[in-house]
């Protein structure tokens, strides 16, 4: 979602000389990274999105079956006009939360409040800030993943929001440099998918829909929606297009959101950006036949703000419900209100499309148990005053907007705990750390270590890099409620020990900074890399980076500390993976740690680990590289088709990340699952034990009809305004301005052919997708076909907790070295050992075929890798 409309640019601070304004490559993959399977070019040279229709009906499959028995007889009482209230948003600003809909008063059902973001409740007080998915990723922690879901999904509930706008797998970090990757977990799909589950079933367990986004291929800022790169002076007339293969898609970017569906999810975001040159929220292959076909997915799906090209076309695509509900912001127009309930009336849209689409909304609400857990909306996002407007940009309605509800329970100590579970430990020279807090003279250096002169909250949507980096920017943000900075938790810590504190919190006071790193016997150097969404531009960073350095002039204020102070220390709060020049081989830098954004309770979760009250365990869920180049892929930058779509082809097809860096044969700086602890650990005793399965059973047979609720009358006079009805200014409506159809649409194109696509209204049964059946796919793909068991003993002479990971190779020609399929996170004693288990299931060892438009295994010979990271797996087994 982005905040701000059309082509509204919110310009940052220029900071000194941060070196981020180098020239970028002008290609989205660079020539030597191009997947190695000759299809994957060969469907990228004029990339097309083919039709499929009509749009798959709700059928209440998996656990869905009662949720979809009420929804059913909920909808079936509900009037024409009340089906398309609750389908469209009522409009930018025009009630308290980013996006609401429409209510329906006569059955007390109120408007549905949706609510950033995935860190926590945007724009509003007394709320948490939680670290970001990306550090969430690093503790390889199923655990915390699901205690942090839970946590936000209260806070949610506790304001009164209805759908928390998370979690992400898109974009999943086809580049490093894109602007929304920390808002995710890793570009590993697996360790997304499962992440993401666990968080969906956390916010859910709370009562609160979550809202898996974007989907799908949402990669880049860059070019994301033409009005927004007016604002940056690029004249384009469409969104880029994201040009992929039917293979990569599904082995790759539609992983996690099987995932995510499979987990129940209540909702789904569509992108911005285009899939083969069709709208992500109007293509009907990846909305109708993908997630709603072949992932049978029986929640609802709602565009991004501003995301909707079309009425019509949408509807019939699979789209359910219009966010915000004006076509563009504070326009009082829209696509749907009343122009849908003009196409239900003149049968472009049939009912039972519409039916759908508000059974899926009702049906999402009672799954998650909104009917038990709904309070009333108790805050205002457009401001924090207690008494304003409730219709912000009409100026209407003024009374008691914000109660200030306080719902942070004891969030913070979960908060503390997911910050340093997520520090990675990457190089502890001599055993540098832990430090005893005892140290002569500590000094700690840098920007952000210090806190913003402006307040935690000062620049907005965090759209600055002032102080320490707790928080990247953009909508998926929150209000911090204070920030602990690691200069006030490590003065703290030596003060209460009777040390000697000092610090430099200017980059640039170069001489000070020398004086004082030649005076300490330990240098703790803060450094950082931000990044966020496209509609706000940080020094010329606009959403995405321009490259990977650290912000801030940080390399060379690493330089001159550890040239001064031989036992250096930094710490890395980054949004993803930077260029670390030679700090691995430096002698004088004993330590690195990778603390990502972590949040509220940042500087108390990094002494943490500093001082040893936490041994770190947290693994990379990201590849650091020597050279950008090095990944294989990068962002487009530059518009590469005049003023049409820029085109993006993921030639690289599905080698990323690591998988890139090992087909390349590139030694990593830090691989991928890389972490370091405090003690040490060694592997043994592999076991993978085959079970009696059977063979995979494609999905065959026939869905029932669509199912009509109600009756729908069809004369028009039924549906105009009420008498004596006040309208507020701008809101989006479902009545019609007229008894006349064309009049009431007031559309140039009315009466054009081609609004209605072959098939998009046909009712009939329909052929079940043969990798469809259930909600995540056809459930023998999760047949679990091996058990694996190994011993992890603890080697060291401290407690302490070890990543395992379970990589299998495919053994394709095309397919990459290794893929990461489970994890688990042991603690364990000094001296002692736990045992590592986990399943390999069908879908595991599995490939898509896309003749047979369905997952097979491969003759090729499979092999299970266990180790510590992606380039440390002592372990392996061939799989019979």
């Amino acid at each position: 979602m982005q905040w701000l409309a059309g082509a509204l640019l919110v310009v940052a601070n220029l900071v000194q000389g941060d070196s981020n304004t180098t020239a970028p490559f002008p290609n989205a993959t660079y020539s030597n990274a191009t997947s190695p399977d000759p299809s994957v070019g060969q469907s990228l040279g004029s990339a097309f999105s083919p039709p499929y229709y009509p749009s798959p009906w709700g059928s209440g499959s998996g656990n869905w079956a009662s949720a979809y028995e009420r929804a059913r007889a909920f909808v079936s009482q509900l009037t024409l006009l009340e089906k398309v209230n609750i389908t469209t948003g009522v409009g930018w600003e025009s009630e308290r939360c980013v996006g609401q809909t429409g209510s329906i008063p006569r059955l007390g059902f109120r408007s549905l409040c949706l609510q950033d973001s995935p860190v926590g409740l945007r724009d509003t007080d007394y709320n948490s800030v939680f670290p970001a998915g990306v550090n969430v990723a690093a503790t390889f922690d199923r655990g915390l993943a699901y205690a942090r879901g839970q946590a936000m999904g209260q806070e949610h509930r506790g304001k009164g929001v209805d759908v928390q706008l998370g979690p992400v797998a898109g974009p999943l970090g086809r580049s490093p440099e894109s602007g929304r990757n920390w808002e995710g977990f890793s570009p590993d799909p697996a360790l997304t998918g499962i992440l993401m589950a666990q968080t969906i079933q956390g916010i859910q367990g709370a009562g609160v829909i979550a809202c898996a986004k974007h989907f799908i291929l949402n990669e880049q800022e860059h070019f994301r929606q033409a009005p927004e790169e007016v604002g940056h002076g690029i004249m384009i007339n469409d969104s880029l297009s994201s040009n992929i293969d039917d293979t990569t898609l599904h082995e790759t970017y539609m992983w996690p959101f099987a995932d995510a569906v499979r987990a129940g999810v209540g909702s789904v975001m569509c992108s911005y950006t285009q899939v083969n040159n069709s709208y992500g929220c109007q293509n009907s292959q990846t909305l109708n036949k993908l997630l709603k076909g072949e992932l049978d997915f029986q929640g609802f799906v709602m565009s991004d703000w501003q995301a909707q090209h079309s009425g019509v076309g949408s509807a019939l695509a699979g789209m359910d419900m219009s966010m915000p509900g004006d076509v563009l912001f504070n326009t009082g127009t829209s696509y749907w209100g009343t122009n849908l309930t003009v196409a239900i009336l003149n049968g472009t849209v049939p009912q039972w499309r519409l039916d759908d689409m508000a059974t899926r909304i009702i049906a999402a609400w009672y799954y998650v148990g909104r009917d038990q857990n709904q309070v009333p909306i108790n805050f205002d996002s457009w401001t924090l005053d207690t008494f304003g407007n409730q219709h912000y940009f009409a100026k209407e309605g003024y009374g008691l907007i914000n109660e200030h509800v306080d719902v942070r329970a004891e969030h913070s100590s979960l908060i503390r705990q997911i910050g340093s579970a997520s520090t990675v430990l990457l190089k502890n020279n001599n055993s540098a750390l832990p430090l005893t807090g005892k140290e002569k003279f500590t000094a700690v250096f840098g920007n952000d270590a210090g806190g913003n002169s402006l307040g935690p909250n000062g620049c907005s949507d965090r759209g600055c890099d002032n102080g320490t980096l707790a928080m990247a920017w953009g909508s998926g943000t929150a209000n911090f409620p204070y920030l602990v900075t690691p200069e006030t938790a490590i003065q703290n810590e030596v003060v209460g020990n009777g040390g000697v504190f000092q610090s430099i919190t200017d980059n640039f006071a170069t001489s000070q900074i020398a004086s004082l790193a030649s005076q300490a016997s330990v240098a703790i150097v803060f450094v950082n890399a931000d990044s966020g969404e496209g509609f706000i531009d940080v020094d010329g960073n606009i959403g995405d980076r321009n490259n990977l350095t650290l912000w801030q002039g940080g390399d060379v204020l690493v330089q001159n500390v550890s040239a001064l102070c031989n036992n250096t220390i930094v710490v890395l709060h980054t949004v993803g993976p930077v260029l670390l020049s030679n700090y691995s081989d430096n002698p004088n830098i004993t330590a690195i740690l990778w603390a990502g954004i972590p949040g509220q309770e940042s500087g108390n979760s990094i002494a943490d680990v500093l001082y040893g009250r936490v041994n770190p365990g947290a693994k990379l869920p990201f590849t650091l590289g020597a050279a950008r180049e090095d990944y294989g892929t990068d962002l487009l930058y530059i518009p590469n088709n005049g003023n049409g779509a820029p085109q993006v082809s993921f030639s690289e097809g599905n080698f990323i990340d690591y998988r890139a860096f090992d087909k390349a044969g590139i030694t990593p700086v830090y691989e991928f699952g890389f972490g370091l602890s405090y003690t040490t650990f060694s592997y043994s005793s592999l076991q993978a034990t085959k079970l009696n399965v059977g063979p995979y059973t494609p999905t065959t047979g026939m869905t029932s009809a669509a199912p009509f609720l109600g009756n729908i009358s069809n004369d028009t006079s039924q549906y105009q305004y009420p008498s004596n009805f006040s309208a507020v200014p701008f809101y989006i409506y479902p009545y019609l301005n007229g008894t006349d159809l064309q009049t009431s649409a007031n559309e140039t194109d009315y009466d054009l052919p081609g609004f209605v696509p072959a098939g998009s209204q046909d009712s009939s049964p329909q052929p079940l997708l043969a990798a469809g059946g259930a909600p995540g796919g056809n459930p023998e793909l999760y047949d679990v076909l091996y058990q694996v068991r190994a011993t992890i003993t603890n080697t060291g002479s401290v407690a302490g907790e070890e990543v395992v990971q379970l990589y299998i190779s495919l053994g394709g020609p095309y397919d990459p070295k290794l893929v990461l399929r489970n994890f688990e996170r042991l603690s364990i004693q000094p001296k002692g050992s736990a045992t590592f288990t986990a399943d390999i299931t069908r879908r595991d060892i599995s490939n898509w075929d896309t003749n047979a438009q369905n997952w097979v295994v491969s003759s090729s010979p499979k092999t299970v890798y266990v180790g510590s990271s992606s380039r440390n797996l002592p372990l392996s087994a061939a799989l019979s």
